[in-house]
């Protein structure tokens, strides 16, 4: 696959690049990130090679990364029409005001007015709904959504960062009000993290949203800089996110990772994005690159095919422990199926069936 390989996203008719430049780190304002010039070669190459899809938030590096993005592609109007801008509301850019952030039609409203000036142009491709606000009704925040797709202020409407069930809330009430339902389903997916496949990777493959992981190297861990040779002995710049995962576990994964690596001739880094990328009901991984180097290195994962073999072992070292429900699917075959083979999935009568001769009460 190549970057300029489009895929639409989820149940629409919405092209995007296979992978999608995330810009959580344009601008240096945290600290951190990429500087003005830097973040400019990134999306010219991104663009260049045939990506399409840029995504940020009006929270990341404090408004910034709109802005440079607006700097850059907003001056030249037939540029960002042949892309898919997309970028996030819910966070509180402005302390001492309640209504500054989460996802009431007043805080709605202002955010895209206010992410529009930033990305300088007078649409917005895809606006995610950043995380869930507990303290707004979803009816409220459909219909605002629903309200500025309608004005054109906005093409399509997608979720992140929000529990399986208020997703399912949401796109079942938009169905029925015939109102804009949410397209993409954001949320964080990496070999370190497979939780998601037990509610919302499902509700997405049931409901058509498509995929968008984020984190897919697990803020590094999974970059091939950390292994057990060097522990201890490497910055690391992303503390919270990043010390619990540097364990036994991860580098025992690590090791199979460069095993596979070797056999394609590639990095650990484009082993972990391939991963994701073959999962089911991804459509658009999203990369982050602070320096160029980065991001052509990410970009190389598109080349790389793994085999049936080589998934099933990075899976038999990753599954995820599921809660209940999730905890009892395996012996749901047995009680449904009666012994018999359904879609391919067959397991032996439960005891609690009636045997030969026997007549149910």
């Amino acid at each position: 696959m190549q970057l300029d390989h489009y895929v639409t996203l989820g149940h629409s008719g919405l092209r995007v690049s296979p992978m999608c430049l995330g810009a959580m780190t344009f601008g240096e304002d945290l600290g951190w990130g990429s500087s003005v010039e830097e973040s400019v070669r990134i999306m010219d190459r991104f663009i260049e090679l045939g990506g399409n899809f840029i995504d940020t938030a009006n929270l990341y590096t404090k408004s910034h990364s709109e802005k440079i993005i607006g700097d850059h592609l907003g001056r030249h109007p037939a540029r960002r029409d042949r892309l898919v801008l997309a970028t996030k509301f819910s966070a509180n850019l402005y302390p001492g005001d309640p209504n500054g952030g989460g996802s009431g039609r007043k805080s709605i409203i202002s955010a895209c007015e206010n992410s529009l000036r930033r990305l300088q142009t007078d649409y917005i491709d895809l606006y995610w709904l950043h995380n869930w606000d507990v303290h707004t009704p979803i009816e409220e925040t459909m219909a605002a959504l629903d309200a500025l797709v309608r004005s054109g202020k906005v093409r399509y409407v997608g979720v992140s960062d929000t529990p399986a069930w208020k997703i399912a809330q949401a796109n079942m009430l938009a169905q029925f009000r015939g109102w804009s339902a949410f397209i993409g389903l954001q949320i964080e997916y990496s070999l370190l993290e497979r939780t998601v496949e037990q509610d919302l990777v499902p509700l997405a493959l049931e409901f058509g949203l498509g995929i968008t992981p984020w984190s897919p190297l697990k803020s590094g861990a999974l970059s091939g800089k950390y292994t057990r040779t060097n522990a201890g002995s490497q910055a690391r710049s992303r503390g919270p996110f990043l010390e619990p995962f540097l364990n036994e576990r991860t580098y025992a994964l690590l090791d199979v990772m460069a095993d596979i690596a070797g056999a394609h001739d590639t990095t650990v880094a484009r082993v972990a994005l391939a991963w994701v990328a073959g999962r089911p009901g991804v459509a658009s991984t999203i990369i982050g690159a602070r320096r160029l180097e980065q991001l052509e290195d990410n970009l190389g994962a598109l080349g790389v095919t793994l085999a049936p073999g080589e998934v099933a072992r990075l899976d038999a070292l990753t599954t995820p422990v599921f809660g209940f429900p999730g905890s009892m699917q395996p012996m749901f075959p047995a009680i449904h199926n009666g012994g018999t083979t359904v879609n391919g999935v067959h397991a032996p009568a439960s005891g609690f069936g009636l045997v030969e001769g026997e007549k149910p009460y």
